[in-house]
This record gives C-alpha cells, structure tokens and sequence, in this order.
C-alpha cells in the first residue's frame, strides 16, 4: 500500500547548511527522499508472494488460463488436445502475463505441476517458472461431481508430501476451477491465483487470491 507522500519541506532542516547547497538542491535531494518513502513500501509488498512461498507451508494454486466453453466435448480423449477444450491466443497472452507477473514478484523458478488436461499443460508451460511435471491429483471431475471429496484428499496428499520433501521451494499447481473450489473454497476466474496455507496435513488454514493480470 502507498503511503501518503511526506512534505519535503519538513526534510530541509535534515540537510545540513554545512554543505553548502543551494535551496534549490536541497529540495530537490528532499524529494527524491520522499519519494523513495513511497517506492520502498511497494517493492516490500511486492516480494510477500514469494517469500510465503519459500517459507514453506504455502501451496499457489493456478486456475488455467482462458479457454472459450465449459466443460470438454462428448468423448474427448486427455491425450489429444483436439478432442479438448484449450486456450485460445487469448487465454495463452494471459498465461504469459501470468508468469511475468510471478516472476516480478520475485517467483522466479517454481515447482510447477499441472492437471493432466491440455488448458493446463500449455498455462504451466507459458508460465515460464521452470519444468513442469504432469499430476493425475490436479485433474478436474467437473463430469463427474461424486468426484469431489476423493479427488481432494489426494490432492491434500499429495500437497503435504511434496512441501516435506522440497521444502524452501515454492510450489505452484495449475488446475481447473472445480479443484480450486474443493480444496480453498473460492471460485475464482481463468488465469486467477490462490495463495494457501496448509497444514502438515496438507489441508487449507487460510488463503488469499490474487486476480490474472
């Protein structure tokens, strides 16, 4: 958050007379002081992602970008996207945003892994964090809602076992809608972020979304 800009005028009497500057410098050198009153909170603020992330215990959860439909076409096949519904340029400008977004705030590389379905490999793969490894738990059963509760355990476990293993590195998971629904409890949009805490059992404490760029 920005805070309000302090009145150079108070930092006058900070800048010696000693030195020999002019009013007109010492405004100037007073300004640029208060000014970086300002910048400093924002790079602050910038990097909380990341050092959440690092600190472990924390889990970013990624609703794939956008693809046009709802749902998947009668008969479709995970391992041909043309059976599928994927990202359009649009939904693949946005996962790019996505990741240099990640990456300003200081998410560099990641632990990326991603549902099986190809709207989700290709955002992780634009997110540009690092490799990506495919994982059945992040696969959606929006066609199959009796789903929920198992496929969110599995996820849960799979979460806590790869935070214990790969501590200190963040995580990030590129999933559907419905899985970010189980497992936070939000509905957030195409290209949206939920950031988790987890316990050891890998179940939410809290969260906090932050919308696609």
């Amino acid at each position: 958050m920005l805070r309000p800009l302090p009145d150079p005028f108070r930092l006058l009497p900070l800048l010696s007379l000693d030195l020999g500057l002019g009013l007109g410098m010492r405004l100037a050198i007073a300004w640029a002081v208060a000014a970086a009153c300002v910048i400093a909170p924002a790079r602050a603020s910038a990097t909380e992602l990341a050092d959440r992330l690092k600190a472990g215990g924390h889990v970013l959860l990624v609703r794939h970008a956008y693809a046009p439909g709802i749902g998947d076409p009668p008969g479709f096949v995970l391992d041909r996207c043309e059976t599928q519904r994927v990202l359009d340029d649009e939904g693949r400008r946005q996962a790019a945003r996505v990741g240099q977004w990640l990456r300003a705030q200081g998410v560099e590389r990641a632990q990326v892994y991603t549902s099986p379905w190809c709207r989700c490999r290709e955002t992780a793969d634009l997110l540009r964090l690092g490799p990506v490894t495919v994982e059945a738990s992040l696969g959606s059963f929006f066609s199959q809602p009796g789903r929920a509760s198992s496929s969110n355990e599995r996820l849960q476990t799979f979460i806590a076992g790869t935070l214990r293993a790969r501590p200190g590195q963040p995580l990030v998971l590129v999933t559907h809608h419905v899985n970010i629904r189980e497992f936070a409890g939000r509905d957030i949009g195409t290209g949206d972020m939920v950031l988790v805490r987890v316990d050891a059992q890998g179940r939410m404490v809290e969260h906090r979304v932050y919308p696609s760029p």
